[in-house]
């Protein structure tokens, strides 16, 4: 029960920092739009994502509102309830935990999400918060592949033949 109230501890930590970071966004790089940190690789772009990834379903403000608390509210049972953790779905659930409240309060709050993360090779402006629901989704994909129950017997029958 200890290791769920931490991983609850780490989501508000980082829904905090998110926050941090975005306010100084706000305040330094919106005036500006764009400054260049490594040519060619990395800036900071201010952007003001009223969509998704891509900019996809622009303007659903409460679809993403609803979507994402249910999404958190399914994580926060399945945090106590799940039977079968290790260390990587804890830290899973806390990342995206963490994540969605960040963004959740930006859309709420603003009726978007501050994104200011820009790479050359990946096209969408992203944030702090998005990278913490990413890496809290590819390890539970990482934990559904190789640590699950399934996948645990089928190594057991692989390793059988």
């Amino acid at each position: 029960m200890l290791v769920q109230f931490l991983m609850i501890g780490l989501a508000v930590v980082l829904a905090v920092v998110d926050q941090i970071i975005k306010a100084v966004v706000v305040q330094n790089l919106k005036p500006i739009g764009t400054y260049v940190v490594i040519e060619g690789l990395l800036d900071f772009t201010f952007v003001e994502n009223r969509g998704a990834a891509f900019g996809i379903l622009s303007n659903q403000r409460w679809f993403f509102i609803i979507t994402t608390g249910l999404l958190m509210l399914a994580i926060l049972i399945l945090l106590f309830r799940y039977r079968h953790h290790n260390w990587i779905t804890y830290l899973a659930s806390g990342l995206i935990l963490g994540g969605g409240l960040g963004n959740m309060i930006d859309r709420i709050g603003l009726g978007y999400v501050v994104d200011y993360i820009h790479v050359s090779f990946f096209p969408p402006v992203f944030n702090f918060a998005d990278m913490a629901i990413v890496v809290g989704t590819a390890l539970f994909i990482i934990h559904v592949l190789f640590f699950s129950e399934k996948a645990s017997e089928e190594r057991v029958l692989r390793s059988k033949h």
